[in-house]
């Protein structure tokens, strides 16, 4: 199945979370925040959303810092994506 987002809308899928600290102590799953880092799967055209016009600054494979309870978390083919605003995404990692 293909995910096609409408408007300034973009499909990101969350990166692993770090199992170790940078001390080297392993952590418990329960313990592990979920990252805010992810990578583009797919991206909306743009176009006026709400009365704007709004230009997508982001591409299918940048990896990107979103906000912590942005967007909906969905579930297809037993992968897990996270649907957000591009107003939601906070920086482009380089």
């Amino acid at each position: 199945m293909k995910l096609v987002p409408l408007g300034d809308r973009v499909v990101l899928k969350q990166l692993e979370a770090e199992e170790t600290t940078k001390g080297g102590i392993i952590l418990a799953s329960a313990a592990q925040e979920k990252p805010q880092e992810a990578e583009v799967v797919a991206v909306g055209p743009g176009g006026v959303v709400e009365g704007k016009e709004v230009t997508m600054q982001v591409k299918v494979g940048d990896k990107v810092i979103y906000s912590k309870y942005a967007g909906n978390e969905i579930k297809i083919d037993g992968e897990e994506y996270k649907i957000v605003r591009q107003d939601d995404i906070l920086a482009i990692v380089e």
